[in-house]
This record gives structure tokens, C-alpha cells and sequence, in this order.
């Protein structure tokens, strides 16, 4: 069998893919930006990113897989409308990013990238040398994606596609195949004089175009960043939890996004979407596990959802969030007392002094004691 671009995609059709393109396994185009980024700092703590191993395989695939010749790109729809915009926005509800409303990703698309890969190996009738990434590999996959026809790069950094918008999942297949025809380049930008994505970020996270500032980027914060969040950033974060949707929402191109037909991206319930924030805050990890099991939120783990929850209840300041923002006051963790405390504080202001000050006598943490003084300072 001859394994053109077309073959490919019609394949990766019948396994639920929704877009596919190949590409050289050559240097992204984006590599010299990528580089730049990292030097400024603005991977923030994802320390991993400038690891020099990192680079050296972004900077040359091969020293991912010896003898590679191509990256196949795919994509899958994520997009589901299944909760109102006044749900989504009520200030009482902790906000989840619709890609993580379903099944964890991760393992949806790898079980789908592996049976791809087995099907090229027997197809090709070799044994070709191939690697599978889902968000995990060192490879810039948007910038590739990009080259293989699959979209073009915004001014948020997404890979937008014109005739689907951005809500689509990326994966990777790194193989020693080497093709007769490759997918032709995607325009590098059609975004124009467009600027919604830039102007609508909260928090200001897009210094310039097409680069994002992952310091103080909402997603970032919530997902990645594991110790405290700059208290001049929280009051931007809204009733967010999880991730971000703030920057694609607004791109024009949006408005073409299809839905989904895959179930594993639908979610089950509400609390999968935007759980209330007192049900966040009162969660121990059993809970906690059950409310978010098998999902990308459980990967999170409980201390950084409800450090995230504090933050959103600090900034809907209701009375119904206090008596658990206190009982948080006496959290294992660190991170979640300091939060909490800025939360109460947000809520109650000088009403809160006394239970402020008691925490700070009896905290032995230097953060805490730290932002409780910033507080009644």
C-alpha cells in the first residue's frame, strides 16, 4: 500500500481524528522565538522548557528519535455547548476549561495516536522506528501542526484552524517513514489587524503578539504553577479553577468550531464543568477524587484546585463561602491557609482581623505569616 497524505487522512478519519497532516521532521520555523521566549523568562516555573536536553530535541528531532524523517499532526474536536454563559459566569461556580470538562486527553488520544502508529507499521510492511506524544514530547507541536497544514498560528499563541477555530487537541506521531508527499504549509497568520484575544486577557498576559507571557497567564497560574499566585494577579482570575478559555472565546474564528461527536470529551455533569465553589472548598481528597476522576482536574490534585477555589471565593466574596474559608484557616497545607486568608480577607475585610491575627500567632509557615501581614498591613 502507498501511504500518501490523502491515505493518511482518510485513516486518521476512521479512527476519530478530525484533522491530520505530515511534515518533515525538520527544525520548527518558530525554533529562534521559542529560544527567545525561554531567555526572557516567561516559561515562569516549567523550569523543564530550558532544560538544555529540551532544547537540543526541539532543536533537532533526531535527538528525540534517531533516524526520524517525519511528524505526523492530528487533531480532535473537543468543543461541546453544554453549559449557559450565565452558569459558566456565575461568580458562585469555579470555572473549568471546556477541554477538561470530559475523559482525561492525554489517554483518549494516545490509546488512538498508538493504534495509528501499529496500522503504518503494518501498512508500510517494515518496522519503522516511531514515537507518540500527547502534550508531552519536547516538540513546538503547534508550530509543526502549523507546517502540516493543520492551521495557522494566532496572536494568542492557538493554533487556529479558519474552517474550526482553536478547540481541537494536538497529538504526534514521530516516525522513520519517510513520505512522497508532504501536506503543503498553512498560512503563518490570518489574524490581521485582530487584537480581541490581546485586549480581553484579564490579567495582561500577551506582552506582544504571538508571545504569551506564562507568568501571568490564568492557565498557567491554575494548572502549572504549583506554589502561590502574585497577589496583584488574583482579583484578574475571575471565577476560573482550571485553566483559561477567556483568549479563544473571543477570537473570531470561533465561531466555526464544531462539536464534538467524541463522547469522552462530554462531561458527565455540571460539577464537571463549574462545580460550585463551596463544594471545592469543603472537598477532602476522597471527594475531591470522586468529583474529578478521570479527568485532566484530577491530575491537579486537591491542593492546587482548592488553592485555585480560594481564589475564585476571594473574588465573588459571598457569605456562604466563610465558614469553610475558615475551617481552611487549618488546612495541612500551607498554600491553601495562605489562600484562604486572602479569600476571608477579600470577603469579610476588617471583620476578618481577629481570625487573621489568631492564624498568624499559631503559623509557623513564613508565607502564610507573610501574606497575613501583607493583609493587615
Amino acid at each position: 500500500m502507498r501511504l500518501t497524505a490523502a491515505r493518511l487522512e482518510e485513516k486518521a478519519r476512521e479512527l476519530g481524528f478530525n484533522l491530520c497532516g505530515i511534515t518533515p521532521a525538520q527544525p520548527s520555523p518558530t525554533l529562534s522565538a521559542y529560544l527567545r521566549w525561554i531567555q526572557r523568562g516567561m516559561q515562569g516555573e516549567m523550569r523543564y522548557m530550558a532544560r538544555p536536553d529540551r532544547v537540543r530535541r526541539r532543536q533537532d528531532l533526531r535527538e528525540i528519535m534517531p533516524g526520524a524523517k517525519s511528524l505526523i499532526l492530528v487533531g480532535m474536536d473537543y468543543y461541546a455547548r453544554y453549559a449557559a454563559e450565565e452558569t459558566l459566569n456565575d461568580p458562585a461556580r469555579g470555572r473549568i476549561a471546556s477541554y477538561a470538562w470530559g475523559l482525561d486527553y492525554h489517554r483518549v488520544l494516545g490509546l488512538r495516536l498508538s493504534d495509528f502508529a501499529d496500522w503504518l507499521a503494518e501498512a508500510s510492511r517494515g518496522a519503522p522506528a516511531q514515537k507518540v506524544y500527547v502534550d508531552t514530547g519536547a516538540i513546538l507541536e503547534r508550530s509543526h501542526a502549523q507546517q502540516a497544514g493543520l492551521g495557522f498560528i494566532g496572536k494568542n499563541t492557538m493554533l487556529i484552524h479558519p474552517r474550526r477555530g482553536s478547540s481541537f487537541f494536538i497529538g504526534e506521531i514521530l516516525t522513520s517513514l519517510e513520505f512522497d508527499d508532504y501536506n503543503t504549509p498553512h498560512r503563518e497568520t490570518m489574524c490581521g489587524t485582530c487584537t480581541r484575544c490581546l485586549t480581553a486577557c484579564p490579567t495582561d498576559a500577551f506582552p506582544e503578539p504571538y508571545v504569551l507571557d506564562a507568568r501571568r497567564c490564568i492557565s498557567y497560574h491554575t494548572i502549572e504553577n504549583r506554589g502561590w499566585i502574585d497577589r496583584e494577579l488574583r482579583a484578574g482570575f475571575g471565577n476560573w479553577i482550571f485553566g483559561c478559555d477567556i483568549c479563544q472565546d473571543v477570537c473570531p474564528f470561533q465561531r466555526f468550531a464544531e462539536e464534538t461527536d467524541e463522547v469522552a470529551f462530554l462531561p458527565f455533569d455540571m460539577d464537571r464543568v463549574a462545580p460550585k465553589l463551596t463544594d471545592i472548598l469543603m472537598s477532602n481528597e476522597a471527594s475531591f477524587r470522586d468529583m474529578f476522576r478521570r479527568t485532566p482536574v484530577e491530575r491537579a490534585g486537591r491542593e492546587l484546585i482548592v488553592r485555585n477555589a480560594c481564589v475564585a471565593a476571594g473574588n465573588w466574596r459571598g457569605e456562604q463561602a466563610i465558614p469553610h474559608l475558615i475551617q481552611l484557616l487549618y488546612d495541612e497545607s500551607a498554600l491553601v491557609r495562605g489562600h484562604a486568608a486572602w479569600a476571608l480577607w477579600r470577603t469579610m475585610e476588617l471583620d476578618s482581623s481577629k481570625l487573621l491575627s489568631d492564624l498568624h500567632r499559631r503559623e509557623d509557615d513564613a508565607r502564610v505569616r507573610g501574606e497575613i501581614e501583607a493583609l493587615l498591613g
